[in-house]
């Protein structure tokens, strides 16, 4: 019996490798390929989202936009051509700013040898977070200029760009038609300025699940466009 068993030993030791093998090419082409959802407007709290767009189901994007940034440059979609992380702030926020930044400096580290990734975030309070404020603010907080924008702009265009297209702030109902109350949200957005994820920018297990949504959506779009 030990006779025929070692007569047949390499044979069965090919077998079980290439069982293996097959194996693993069946789990491979079988699972699914990572994907991420398209956010639209009726997928969002109606809080953040203006009543113009809230039954909108498909087709949303982000609107085009022309602000100036913390060095005084005209900042347009056109600086934007592929993925990037937007969110929303003020330079004198006490509460929850403070942390989204730390946690948005963490991002802009991770993504530091990864260029076609890029940052954006926009004043709610553009009267008193000019241009020389958001420098000195970039400055404190070690702003790659070449890979984050704090952007300045019309506070018109600001409300409509987070209320119509990154669905990402809150009016404050105290009778100014373009005031707002932002929320702790980042957005992913993709190069068709899609919104692929919302992330709570204060936790930081929320920013560890954005950072893998940035892969995965490369990934998606290596497919796609390469």
């Amino acid at each position: 019996m030990l006779q025929f068993f070692a007569k047949y030993k390499k044979f069965a030791i090919v077998m079980v490798i290439l069982s293996a093998v097959i194996l693993y090419i069946f789990y491979t082409l079988l699972k699914p390929e990572p994907s991420l959802p398209i956010y639209q407007p009726t997928m969002v709290d109606n809080t953040l989202v203006d009543s113009t767009v809230q039954f909108v189901k498909k087709y949303h994007k982000i609107a085009d936009f022309k602000l100036v940034n913390q060095n005084g440059d005209t900042i347009t979609q056109k600086d934007y051509p592929g993925i990037y992380v937007a969110d929303f702030f003020f330079t004198t926020c006490q509460t929850i700013c403070p942390i989204m930044t730390e946690h948005m400096v963490q991002i802009q580290e991770k993504l530091k040898n990864n260029p076609k990734v890029k940052l954006l975030s926009h004043t709610v309070i553009p009267a008193t977070d000019t241009v020389a404020q958001l420098k000195r603010y970039a400055i404190e907080k070690g702003v790659n200029d070449a890979q984050w924008n704090l952007v300045t702009g019309p506070k018109k265009e600001i409300y409509e760009l987070a209320r119509k297209s990154y669905l990402a702030v809150k009016t404050a109902g105290n009778g100014d038609k373009y005031d707002m109350i932002h929320t702790e949200n980042f957005m992913l957005i993709d190069s068709e300025k899609r919104i692929r994820g919302f992330y709570d920018g204060t936790d930081p297990e929320a920013i560890e699940q954005l950072l893998e949504d940035i892969a995965i959506l490369q990934q998606i779009e290596s497919r796609v466009y390469d």
